[in-house]
């Protein structure tokens, strides 16, 4: 079965930002997206709301609600905006104040294990299926299955910034080990987070994947190829 691509269209939110504009739109974006092959549009609403926000949530989730994996913290703030708008899924992830990007999976402390289980245990009452962004061992995946996930996204940011192919290959092998533990914990097994044209095929050949959710190099690709050349291309490596 083919592999499923989520796109996350977040920093066409950041170009509009820049400016303080009413374009580019999220949502043509999203459409284009979905028009030419996309399983799924991936967003972040951050805290500080520095690219998506609330509105384009709400406006995403008019048009293509069932298709919207919206990504937040595990805050009562986002779980009361998440359960008002009601995306397909939601992806719980850990923000810290002033990263540039998610710097790793969620850290399972026995506070945030209950503020998590209480989040996804709300969501899924709505039908809302849920995901945990972790990183790939085995303790984070047990910990997301006594959660109660749907889904776990196996965090590939070391394996994108690896020095070298050694330490690659043994980060791959770390990737592969999370993605079968995961399956034979009843979880569906995404990945993602700097994977781009170059890095992606080994973790697209895992076994047990079905999704990968990619943003930065697919719009990157799009400011000089054009969005519909940009998702068709990644699609096309899956």
């Amino acid at each position: 079965m083919a592999l499923q691509l989520g796109v996350n269209i977040d920093h066409v939110a950041t170009i509009r930002q820049a400016r303080r504009a009413s374009y580019p739109d999220p949502l043509s974006a999203a459409e284009l997206c979905l028009c030419v092959g996309a399983d799924y549009i991936v967003i972040h609403v951050r805290g500080d709301e520095r690219h998506m926000n609330e509105k384009d949530l709400a406006r995403l989730c008019k048009s293509y609600r069932k298709y919207i994996h919206l990504e937040c913290n595990s805050s009562l703030k986002m779980q009361k905006m998440a359960l008002k708008h009601k995306p397909g899924s939601v992806c719980i992830v850990p923000e810290l104040p002033n990263e540039v990007t998610t710097t790793g999976g969620l850290k399972f402390t026995p506070k945030n294990f209950t503020r998590i289980r209480q989040m996804t245990e709300a969501l899924q009452q709505k039908g809302i299926r849920v995901s945990l962004f972790v990183d790939p061992t085995a303790q984070s995946i047990r910990a997301a299955a006594k959660c109660g996930a749907d889904i776990v996204e196996l965090c590939t940011r070391d394996y994108s910034e690896a020095k070298n192919k050694k330490e690659q290959a043994k980060l791959l092998r770390d990737l592969a080990l999370a993605s079968l533990l995961a399956k034979e914990l009843g979880l569906e097994v995404h990945a993602g987070h700097g994977l781009d044209y170059e890095n992606v095929l080994p973790v697209a050949d895992l076994c047990g994947v079905s999704c990968m959710n990619i943003g930065f190099s697919i719009i990157s690709r799009a400011v000089l190829a054009g969005l519909p050349n940009a998702v068709c291309a990644m699609k096309e490596l899956l």
